[in-house]
């Protein structure tokens, strides 16, 4: 008992440390190193505590009380290209790359057998999540500069053998989310009489960007379930994640330091010189310090189904098929509750959409597992949602790892390759300039990902 006290303590150390600077894409699906190695195809053959996640029946077979956790180290390389921008500003370069970062969102999970039919266990993940940081002062700052959002889930499960064969899982989530958001803000506006206290009249018109960063958090419950069949050389799994809805409130800060003014054309010439600088100091003392804001984000239902086959007694074949119900995601609005800005409303109309999985383990003998997987990811973005936050695509993917036992410990490491489909995007520029007819923001999105997997385990 000292020995599994001692065992838990260190993994919650090690998940505080590694919490506090992760984020990914908006789903993460690698939580477990062995069932990442095989592409995530492990909803039929669940053999570790990680089966909280991959489907909480497969707890029912795991014996004593065992241990998992582990992190998956995830950066991805992405840029945009914007050929058209070129021609408003020659000096600009055509393309803008990503901040390059790596995350490492964090897993625990523990699971006790109570009886030789009851098995109870507990899980910590991170299934979503956002994290982009572009350059400061890049043509769609208007969009976003930095986006970040946390969902860390809290799972308590438990599983049931009802015979020989058959099993059924069931868990709770608690769902606790950080969200903050960098853009920056834009106005037209004229003179005179738009900055009160100007020591000079002038008639012209300029354009006023303001940052603003947007702070918040939010929570949210959840349920799923699993049920899981093992026959003689064959294993049925299925597996559910309901959806849930995060209601964030938070802060919107504006930094009126950072105020710039630019004076459009003709008047840029004809104003005094110093004009637009005058103008900055002025709004900055009018513009405020901030106020609240507020938004939802609804998340999606995933149902999962894996068949395995044990082709001989050291070589297993798995595929699942996830379906995942993103229309959920339709569109989002931020309430904004500060003098002088309006609230921010966001179409997205994200589609249901398909995962395909599958994978091999080979054991070369009882201590040593090789795995190897691929999978193809349908995005459920449509062309005019994608932008800046969240640029979307359709992807494929390699998978390798092994794992390692020798006494009460194992260890599992996996690395997968995850190339994504170039994304062309009008970058919802005509949504906010309706009049125009030539599109200077319309560009390419090109990402390339790379994940190492690592867990640890001890069985008791």
């Amino acid at each position: 008992m000292k020995r599994i006290i001692a065992v838990s303590i260190f993994c919650l150390i090690f998940l505080t440390i590694s919490t506090l600077s992760h984020s990914a894409g908006f789903l993460i699906y690698e939580h477990g190193a062995a069932a990442m190695a095989m592409a995530g195809a492990f909803v039929a053959i669940a053999n570790n505590p990680t089966a909280i996640f991959h489907n909480p029946a497969g707890l029912a077979w795991l014996e004593g009380t065992q241990i998992n956790f582990g992190t998956t180290l995830i950066t991805s390389i992405g840029d945009l290209s914007l050929p058209n921008y070129a021609l408003v500003d020659p000096t600009f370069n055509t393309t803008v790359e990503r901040e390059k970062k790596w995350f490492y969102p964090p897993t625990f999970y523990i699971s006790h057998k109570i009886s030789d039919s009851v098995v109870a266990g507990f899980g910590f993940f991170v299934p979503y999540g956002l994290g982009i940081t572009w350059p400061e002062d890049y043509p769609l700052k208007y969009i976003s500069v930095r986006d970040d959002m946390k969902a860390l889930i809290f799972n308590p499960t438990v599983a049931f053998k009802v015979n020989e064969n058959f099993s059924l899982g069931f868990g709770v989530s608690y769902i606790y989310s950080t969200l903050e958001f960098e853009l920056v803000e834009r106005d037209e506006d004229t003179l005179p009489g738009s900055v009160v206290g100007l020591p000079f009249p002038a008639i012209g018109s300029y354009t006023v960007e303001i940052p603003v960063l947007f702070d918040a958090t939010g929570s949210a419950w959840g349920l799923n379930a699993g049920a899981l069949y093992k026959g003689e050389n064959f294993s049925l799994g299925f597996n559910w994640r309901g959806g849930f809805k995060i209601d964030f409130d938070g802060n919107l800060e504006l930094s009126a330091p950072d105020v710039n003014v630019q004076l459009l054309p003709p008047f840029d010439q004809l104003l005094p010189p110093g004009t637009a600088e005058t103008i900055e100091t002025v709004i900055a003392t009018q513009v405020p310090s901030g106020g609240t804001a507020s938004t939802s984000f609804n998340f999606p239902h995933i149902f999962g189904v894996g068949l395995a086959f044990n082709l001989t007694e050291s070589l297993i074949m798995s595929a699942d098929v996830h379906y995942l119900l993103w229309s959920t995601y339709d569109e989002f609005t931020v309430a904004v509750e500060v003098p002088g800005f309006d609230d921010k409303h966001v179409k997205e109309n994200w589609e249901d959409s398909f995962v395909f999985r599958g994978g091999l383990e080979y054991n070369l003998n009882e201590n040593l597992a090789l795995r190897a997987g691929f999978l193809y990811d349908q995005t459920p973005q449509p062309d005019e949602s994608v932008d800046p936050i969240l640029p979307d695509s359709e992807r494929w993917a390699v998978t390798g790892g092994f794992g390692y036992k020798s006494g009460n410990f194992v260890l599992n490491v996996a690395y997968q390759f995850e190339p994504f489909k170039d994304r062309e995007s009008e970058n919802r520029y005509f949504d906010l300039n309706p009049q125009a007819t030539f599109n200077p923001w319309k560009g390419t999105y090109k990402t390339t990902a790379h994940l190492i997997g690592v867990s640890l385990g001890f069985v008791f």
